[in-house]
């Protein structure tokens, strides 16, 4: 009899531990792996926090707009565009007289002229009768306290603000066009070094009347062909040493090409009627220093 009952009581206890060993079991299954529920809510944590994460770099970036907006406004102004040296320089509106108060005026005996009968009333006259690209550098004609200089050597005394130039008719005898080219390319070389701070303006030549050359005698090298071979070599030489140019043979050129017949008593020489027009075309064709080179 103790026996069954001891036999019982054993069966009980080993039933106990079985039971205890599958609750055991049970708990450490539901540590490795999260119930469904809990899974969608783990999830649904994660979506929230890359959501949030997104939010705050969208933030950020609309943080850095203002800036990139700043900038690109920035990069649409408008860009001021480099001169054009490669064309004469356009019509302008009108200045005084006084605009040439600190000019100075280099050329031959049409120059001269123009100084005299234009009414400019004011700018340096450094010319001389004869005057060439070639002599420019060797003809003393300028005499200042007793002393002579050439005129290269005198415009060097003191600065202007603007140096016109205006050479090529007595050139025109020569056949040596590349020199021609060359010399006037020293020649602002030199005007450059003794004023930095000049707007140096090459005036090209105003065309002849070969006819009333013809008739007063004058020499028969002066040619309207030559010429504009000058006026275009001249171009050449603005472009390349970044000087103004001032195309002025259209507007003293007649239909026929050459200068009206009543504008010169010698074909070559300006009437102060012509002068006054000449003098008209520079003060609407003006450029500053800043617009040439910033």
């Amino acid at each position: 009899m103790r026996d069954t009952i001891r036999g019982m009581i054993l069966l009980a206890g080993l039933a106990g531990m079985l039971t205890l060993s599958g609750c055991m079991v049970a708990a450490a299954g539901q540590a490795q792996v999260p119930h469904s529920d809990s899974s969608s809510a783990w999830q649904s944590k994660q979506e929230e926090s890359k959501t949030d994460g997104s939010r705050v770099d969208t933030e950020r970036e609309e943080e850095k707009d203002p800036e990139k907006v700043e900038t690109e406004e920035e990069q649409t102004e408008p860009v001021k565009q480099a001169y054009d040296f490669s064309q004469p320089v356009p019509e302008s509106p009108a200045v005084e007289n006084d605009y040439f108060q600190d000019a100075a005026f280099i050329g031959d005996s049409r120059t001269d002229g123009f100084m005299i009968y234009s009414g400019i009333g004011c700018g340096e006259n450094l010319t001389s009768n004869g005057l060439s690209i070639f002599t420019l550098q060797k003809k003393k004609a300028i005499t200042i306290d007793g002393e002579e200089y050439t005129l290269l050597d005198a415009l060097a005394k003191k600065q202007y603000g603007k140096v016109y130039i205006s050479l090529g008719v007595n050139e025109l005898g020569y056949a040596n066009d590349k020199g021609f080219y060359e010399a006037y390319c020293q020649a602002i070389d030199i005007i450059r070094a003794s004023q930095p701070n000049a707007v140096i303006y090459i005036q090209g030549l105003i065309p002849l009347n070969e006819d009333v050359i013809a008739a007063t005698g004058g020499a028969k090298y002066l040619t309207n062909e030559h010429l504009l071979v000058y006026n275009d070599l001249m171009k050449q030489v603005a472009e390349e040493k970044r000087v103004a140019f001032l195309d002025l043979n259209p507007q003293f050129s007649g239909p026929d090409g050459q200068l009206p017949e009543d504008a010169s008593g010698d074909g070559i020489h300006l009437r102060a009627s012509y002068c006054k027009q000449w003098l008209e075309y520079l003060k609407t064709h003006t450029v500053s220093y800043e617009e040439l080179y910033g």
